[in-house]
Protein backbone atom coordinates (compact mmCIF):
# COMPACT_ATOMS: atom_id res chain seq x y z
CA UNK A 1 0.00 0.00 0.00
CA UNK A 2 1.36 3.59 -0.93
CA UNK A 3 0.73 6.55 1.58
CA UNK A 4 -1.39 8.57 -0.09
CA UNK A 5 0.18 12.56 -0.87
CA UNK A 6 -2.62 14.10 1.40
CA UNK A 7 -1.30 12.15 4.57
CA UNK A 8 2.59 12.59 3.13
CA UNK A 9 1.52 16.23 2.99
CA UNK A 10 0.16 16.70 6.55
CA UNK A 11 4.22 15.38 7.60
CA UNK A 12 5.98 18.04 5.62
CA UNK A 13 7.53 20.62 7.99
CA UNK A 14 6.06 24.31 7.39
CA UNK A 15 7.96 27.45 7.52
CA UNK A 16 5.11 29.58 7.45
CA UNK A 17 4.07 30.48 11.64
CA UNK A 18 0.45 32.22 11.21
CA UNK A 19 -0.59 34.90 14.19
CA UNK A 20 -4.24 35.65 14.71
CA UNK A 21 -7.30 34.19 16.02
CA UNK A 22 -6.92 30.54 16.50
CA UNK A 23 -9.72 28.23 15.42
CA UNK A 24 -9.33 24.44 16.50
CA UNK A 25 -5.47 25.53 16.47
CA UNK A 26 -5.59 26.91 13.15
CA UNK A 27 -5.49 30.72 11.81
CA UNK A 28 -8.93 31.92 11.06
CA UNK A 29 -7.44 34.52 8.80
CA UNK A 30 -5.04 32.90 6.89
CA UNK A 31 -6.62 28.89 6.86
CA UNK A 32 -9.93 29.08 7.54
CA UNK A 33 -11.62 31.57 5.74
CA UNK A 34 -9.39 31.07 2.09
CA UNK A 35 -10.33 27.82 2.87
CA UNK A 36 -14.56 27.76 3.49
CA UNK A 37 -14.29 31.08 0.49
CA UNK A 38 -12.92 28.48 -1.78
CA UNK A 39 -15.54 25.53 -1.17
CA UNK A 40 -18.12 28.18 -1.65
CA UNK A 41 -17.01 28.66 -4.59
CA UNK A 42 -16.69 25.49 -5.60
CA UNK A 43 -19.89 24.59 -4.20
CA UNK A 44 -19.33 22.39 -1.34
CA UNK A 45 -20.42 24.94 0.99
CA UNK A 46 -23.12 27.64 1.06
CA UNK A 47 -21.43 29.71 4.21
CA UNK A 48 -23.17 33.12 4.61
CA UNK A 49 -21.46 35.92 3.27
CA UNK A 50 -22.11 37.43 6.48
CA UNK A 51 -19.94 34.82 8.24
CA UNK A 52 -17.19 35.20 6.20
CA UNK A 53 -17.07 38.57 6.09
CA UNK A 54 -17.55 39.01 9.71
CA UNK A 55 -16.46 35.76 11.06
CA UNK A 56 -15.90 37.11 14.54
CA UNK A 57 -18.57 38.35 16.75
CA UNK A 58 -19.40 39.75 20.03
CA UNK A 59 -20.31 37.81 22.80
CA UNK A 60 -23.43 38.47 24.59
CA UNK A 61 -25.29 37.33 28.23
CA UNK A 62 -28.27 35.76 28.44
CA UNK A 63 -29.55 39.10 29.82
CA UNK A 64 -28.27 40.45 25.91
CA UNK A 65 -25.74 42.82 27.43
CA UNK A 66 -22.25 42.45 26.05
CA UNK A 67 -19.75 39.80 27.92
CA UNK A 68 -16.87 40.36 29.68
CA UNK A 69 -14.03 38.26 30.26
CA UNK A 70 -12.11 38.82 33.84
CA UNK A 71 -9.32 41.24 32.39
CA UNK A 72 -12.32 43.37 31.58
CA UNK A 73 -12.02 42.56 27.76
CA UNK A 74 -14.76 41.75 25.60
CA UNK A 75 -15.55 38.40 24.58
CA UNK A 76 -15.29 37.37 21.31
CA UNK A 77 -16.51 34.67 19.37
CA UNK A 78 -16.40 32.97 16.10
CA UNK A 79 -19.50 33.14 13.72
CA UNK A 80 -21.90 30.39 14.52
CA UNK A 81 -21.86 28.91 10.95
CA UNK A 82 -17.97 28.76 10.75
CA UNK A 83 -17.40 27.10 14.22
CA UNK A 84 -19.86 24.28 12.88
CA UNK A 85 -18.19 24.15 9.49
CA UNK A 86 -14.85 24.24 11.42
CA UNK A 87 -16.20 21.38 13.91
CA UNK A 88 -17.35 19.22 10.99
CA UNK A 89 -13.74 19.33 9.15
CA UNK A 90 -12.54 18.36 12.62
CA UNK A 91 -14.91 14.92 13.31
CA UNK A 92 -13.97 14.74 9.31
CA UNK A 93 -10.13 14.76 9.43
CA UNK A 94 -10.30 12.81 13.05
CA UNK A 95 -12.25 10.03 10.98
CA UNK A 96 -9.82 10.33 8.01
CA UNK A 97 -6.81 9.56 10.32
CA UNK A 98 -8.17 6.75 12.01
CA UNK A 99 -9.91 5.28 8.94
CA UNK A 100 -6.00 5.40 7.51
CA UNK A 101 -4.73 4.39 10.63
CA UNK A 102 -7.07 1.22 10.22
CA UNK A 103 -6.30 0.77 6.54
CA UNK A 104 -2.48 -0.03 7.13
CA UNK A 105 -3.59 -2.62 10.07
CA UNK A 106 -5.30 -4.28 8.04
CA UNK A 107 -2.91 -4.57 5.48
CA UNK A 108 -0.05 -4.58 7.23
CA UNK A 109 -1.03 -5.95 11.06
CA UNK A 110 2.05 -7.36 11.81
CA UNK A 111 4.57 -4.68 11.34
CA UNK A 112 2.26 -2.32 12.91
CA UNK A 113 2.19 -4.59 16.19
CA UNK A 114 6.06 -5.10 16.26
CA UNK A 115 6.27 -1.18 15.83
CA UNK A 116 3.99 -0.67 18.81
CA UNK A 117 5.65 -2.76 20.74
CA UNK A 118 9.07 -1.38 20.03
CA UNK A 119 8.05 2.06 20.62
CA UNK A 120 6.62 0.66 23.66
CA UNK A 121 9.66 -0.47 24.84
CA UNK A 122 12.14 2.42 23.50
CA UNK A 123 9.59 4.40 25.98
CA UNK A 124 9.99 2.77 29.27
CA UNK A 125 13.29 4.28 30.25
CA UNK A 126 12.15 7.20 29.45
CA UNK A 127 8.70 6.73 31.81
CA UNK A 128 10.80 5.32 34.54
CA UNK A 129 13.18 8.66 34.37
CA UNK A 130 10.33 10.65 34.32
CA UNK A 131 8.60 8.88 37.69
CA UNK A 132 11.77 8.69 39.15
CA UNK A 133 12.32 12.17 39.24
CA UNK A 134 8.80 13.03 40.17
CA UNK A 135 9.10 10.99 42.83
CA UNK A 136 12.16 12.83 43.87
CA UNK A 137 10.53 16.18 44.00
CA UNK A 138 6.97 15.09 45.62
CA UNK A 139 9.84 13.98 48.59
CA UNK A 140 11.37 16.83 48.62
CA UNK A 141 7.86 18.91 49.03
CA UNK A 142 6.83 16.69 51.49
CA UNK A 143 10.18 16.68 53.54
CA UNK A 144 9.87 20.54 53.11
CA UNK A 145 6.79 20.91 54.49
CA UNK A 146 7.28 18.78 57.70
CA UNK A 147 10.34 20.57 58.21
CA UNK A 148 8.19 23.75 58.05
CA UNK A 149 5.12 22.82 59.95
CA UNK A 150 7.74 21.51 63.18
CA UNK A 151 9.26 24.53 62.81
CA UNK A 152 6.33 26.56 63.34
CA UNK A 153 5.03 26.82 67.31
CA UNK A 154 2.22 25.52 67.67
CA UNK A 155 -0.65 28.98 68.00
CA UNK A 156 -0.87 29.89 71.64
CA UNK A 157 -4.30 30.14 73.38
CA UNK A 158 -6.44 33.30 73.46
CA UNK A 159 -7.49 34.62 76.35
CA UNK A 160 -11.01 33.33 75.46
CA UNK A 161 -10.24 29.73 75.50
CA UNK A 162 -8.33 30.02 78.50
CA UNK A 163 -11.10 31.95 80.22
CA UNK A 164 -13.54 28.83 78.47
CA UNK A 165 -10.85 26.36 79.59
CA UNK A 166 -11.51 28.18 83.45
CA UNK A 167 -14.72 27.69 83.51
CA UNK A 168 -15.36 23.99 82.36
CA UNK A 169 -15.36 22.15 85.52
CA UNK A 170 -13.43 18.96 85.76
Amino acid sequence: MDTPNYIKSLLMPNGRKPQGRKVWSLDLELVWLPFFSATNIMGDTALPLDAIGAPLRLGYASDGSVKFSKSGRPIMKVAKELAEAVRLVRENFTANLLSYAGSVINEKGKEYRELVKKASEAGKPIIAHDRNELDKVIAQQLETAMAEAQAEPAPAPTDSKIKEKELVTA
